[in-house]
């Protein structure tokens, strides 16, 4: 079987997009591992299979996730690129819920969008929760900003900070494991982060990641609305006023077909 794609990414976030009616009817958990692998397939951090306005992410390991800020950005362009949607305004629904975007600019294949990311939710007592790990005791910030999201305030990102996200991720406290960030601020309005994503591993940037970043540094008075997010391989913005809105870019990079 023959599975099209278009390749996507935000803030070097990438993924392959498949209509519905271009993807396989069942063991999709086991086409996304296959397609998304780096060295034996195509590659990307996760798997969009878009049906009408509608989508559905699988991580690279094939899990499905609710959400991805960056995911969904790409696909809103590939809806105005390929024109099932007209305007500037639209919504897409995920697997937490329906999203707005609004199209801020485009030239060419990039494309610039905001997204309502909604309400996060967090308890008073684990937004400087401490988390035993191996190496000691770490305070952590928990929250769910439509996945689950633990960011790790520091002074400095920790060198080994890939390993500790994946010990973070899969920690006993997470049954449904979480997404990681470490947050490093820069000013009241800038902050850096590196993100390690729940069955995605190391990611060079995090939409929810991000949200979840900046808001934790938000609720802790460390840094304040508007919040600029410094990822590896490019920046987010955040503004929390009556919702959390995000804004960044999706950029259409290619095309082709995935032999299954």
């Amino acid at each position: 079987m023959n599975i099209p794609y278009t390749k996507a990414h935000g803030a070097g976030n990438d993924f392959l997009l498949t209509w519905a009616e271009q993807a396989p009817a069942n063991e999709l958990a086991g086409v996304a591992r296959a397609i998304c692998h780096r060295n034996t397939g195509i590659g990307a951090d996760g798997w969009i299979i878009i049906e009408g306005t509608s989508i559905r992410l699988f991580n690279s390991d094939g899990s499905e996730a609710e959400i991805s800020g960056n995911g969904t950005r790409c696909a809103a362009a590939l809806l105005v690129e390929s024109g099932r949607v007209d305007g500037t305004e639209l919504d897409i629904t995920t697997g937490a819920g329906r999203k707005h975007l609004r199209l801020i600019e485009r030239d060419g294949k990039r494309y610039l969008f905001e997204m309502d990311m909604g309400i996060p939710r967090f308890r008073d007592n684990e937004l400087r929760f401490p988390l035993a790990l191996a190496d000691g005791i770490r305070e952590v910030t928990i929250l769910d900003v439509g996945n689950p999201q633990c960011a790790v305030v520091v002074d400095e990102i920790p060198a080994n900070w890939r390993d500790l996200g994946a010990e973070i991720e899969s920690h006993s406290f997470f049954p449904r494991r979480t997404n990681v960030s470490f947050v490093r601020v820069i000013d009241p309005h800038t902050i850096e982060a590196r993100f390690f994503e729940r069955g995605a591993g190391a990611t060079l940037s995090s939409g929810t990641g991000s949200t979840g970043a900046a808001v934790a540094a938000v609720l802790r008075k460390a840094a304040a609305s508007p919040v600029r997010v410094i990822g590896e391989a490019g920046d987010l913005n955040l503004r929390w006023d009556d919702s959390v809105y995000l804004t960044g870019p999706a950029i259409i990079v290619g095309r082709g077909e995935f032999f299954l």
